[in-house]
């Protein structure tokens, strides 16, 4: 069933507000995400609904219920009866193992949630694949729910696009996405050392992520996508959500191995990026490139279905300002794909192969080395960090945590610290990186115009039109 077939009011009122501009004509407990009849005021306990309760589904509802800040109210999967799901069900509703003792009610698809309790639901939790993001997110931000969805954020660069303009249209909104070592030392460190001109005049990063992937061992001799029995309880027409093509069940897509196709996932760029590239993006100002291109692509599925075996791509950002000198970002992805620190960083004097995922950072006077999450830089070698410790910057050591900084931000305690305004670019940066590994050679982007300017078939895949039915979803 297609959007287009819910006989729902709702989605009735969202089709004509695209036709006034967005949002401007929505009430304005919608847009504060507490509606009247819920019964609790902002001081007290969101109720929370989560979108894709299994796997990493299934430990962010942990996350965020352990925080003691919602109730959970509302779980949504299209595979109910799967035997990731279950956990997530016996928590929360089956035994209403909540502080309210309140039973989450059970839903398949994310559409008839919110026709049946939005007015119930003050935030949303959106852990489905990739491709599943955006309608799901563009929805609740529509009827005014503050929403956390995993990274990376979309699927493609429009998809990111819709959502920084829609969150910047409802600043009351509290918008994260999940990147969960953003709100660790990482984040504070960085942010406190740009801030003192400690890390500046970077010109050159590293990133790496060398460790196998699940398609590693398969993905070079796809040549269709396989077609198997679709068990018993999978709604797979809503699992396929907006996506440009549908395609057949197989366990090679649900539940985890979606990532390994370029239809459903963003490969191991989108799915490790935002750990490792978050606070370098953000506190440098890098915004988007101008150039990036495949330097080494290895494994390349001839079907152009799955992603390569392994991959280098490199992007020119310009200048941005005093102390923020053009930068190359250099990622690497693949087992045996990975980077070198240069000598003279190094204890030893020798060359030194990166293995764990991780970033370099190399500036005029001073190179950082980190790894990927909350990990905080060091200043390598370690001598010249001895010489500078007693000049850098304390930061603080004690913050809430991701899901706690969300839900905080819900009752306006805190302000996000992953919110689409930065979250929506830094994923867009990846949008365009996963077509550099699909097309291989080099992409000139204008930066004014968001364009793709010579290849044509990189260029229409930066905003694919949805499948038939979800058409609604783009014209929020």
């Amino acid at each position: 069933m297609t959007p287009s077939d819910h006989p729902s009011t709702r989605r009735s009122f969202i089709k004509k507000s695209a036709l006034f501009g967005g949002l401007s004509i929505l009430p304005s407990h919608w847009v504060l995400g507490q509606n009247a009849s819920s019964g609790h005021a902002p001081s007290g306990q969101i109720n929370l609904a989560a979108v894709g309760i299994g796997n990493k589904g299934l430990a962010t509802i942990k996350m965020a219920h352990g925080t003691g800040l919602c109730n959970i109210v509302a779980l949504c999967d299209v595979d109910l009866k799967g035997a990731h799901t279950q956990e997530a069900l016996k928590l929360f509703a089956s035994t209403g193992n909540q502080p309210t003792g309140r039973k989450a009610k059970l839903f398949t698809d994310f559409r008839k949630m919110f026709d049946s309790m939005a007015d119930e639901i003050d935030a949303v939790l959106i852990s489905t694949p990739d491709h599943a993001h955006f309608a799901c997110t563009i929805l609740a931000m529509s009827l005014g729910k503050h929403v956390y969805t995993e990274k990376p954020l979309t699927h493609t660069f429009g998809q990111a696009e819709r959502l920084i303009q829609m969150a910047a249209k409802n600043p009351t909104l509290a918008t994260q996405m999940g990147n969960q070592g953003y709100s660790g030392a990482n984040y504070f460190q960085f942010k406190a050392w740009a801030e003192a001109g400690i890390v500046k005049d970077i010109t050159r990063i590293t990133a790496h992520m060398s460790r196998p992937r699940r398609w590693h061992d398969w993905g070079t001799n796809a040549s269709a996508y396989p077609n198997e029995p679709t068990p018993e309880g999978l709604d797979w027409e809503q699992w396929q959500d907006s996506s440009r093509n549908a395609s057949p069940f197989s366990k090679r897509l649900h539940p985890q191995e979606w990532r390994s196709w370029y239809d459903y996932g963003s490969g191991c760029f989108g799915d490790w990026g935002p750990h490792i590239l978050d606070s370098c993006h953000h506190f440098l100002q890098l915004g988007l490139p101008e150039t990036v291109t495949a330097v080494f692509r290895d494994g390349v599925n001839a079907s152009d279905l799955v992603y390569p075996q392994a991959s280098t791509i490199q992007f020119e950002f310009p200048e941005r300002g005093p102390g923020l000198p053009a930068c190359n970002v250099n990622w690497f992805d693949g087992v045996n794909n990975q980077p070198m620190i240069e000598g003279a960083f190094t204890n030893d004097g020798k060359d030194k192969i990166l293995n764990s995922p991780g970033k370099v950072l190399y500036g005029k006077d001073i190179t950082f080395q980190g790894g990927s999450h909350g990990a905080p830089l060091r200043i390598v070698p370690r001598q010249q960090y001895i010489d500078m410790r007693s000049m850098l910057p304390k930061f603080p050591q004690k913050n809430s945590d991701h899901y706690t900084n969300f839900l905080r931000a819900c009752k306006g305690e805190e302000e996000t610290r992953s919110p689409f305004s930065v979250a929506g670019p830094l994923t867009q940066v990846f949008n365009i990186g996963v077509l550099c590994q699909r097309f291989g050679g080099e992409i000139k982007f204008d930066r004014e115009k968001k364009q793709i300017t010579n290849n044509p078939a990189a260029n229409a895949l930066l905003d694919p039109a949805p499948r038939k039915g979800w058409e609604q979803y783009y014209n929020i």
